[in-house]
């Protein structure tokens, strides 16, 4: 039985970048059979685009936080 996996929007970045890490070694071993390592692409493919989300907002914070200082 697979564990229940969290919801994305709940996780920090780095805790995005483990599950990353997490699926690619699970598809790396290659013990997966073909639907098992789609499922795993297709979440890999999830999980790094709420990374990269994230890692744009917190861009766009900091340029936002650099502007106001600059502005000042």
């Amino acid at each position: 039985m697979t564990e229940p996996r969290p919801d994305l929007g709940s996780l920090t970045f780095e805790q995005l970048l483990e599950e990353l890490e997490s699926l690619t070694a699970q598809m790396a071993t290659g013990d997966v059979g073909i639907e098992e390592a789609a499922d795993l692409y297709e979440r890999a493919g999830q999980v790094y685009r709420a990374a990269a989300d994230r890692l744009e907002a917190v861009q766009a914070r900091i340029d936002r936080l650099r502007s106001d200082q600059s502005g000042s």
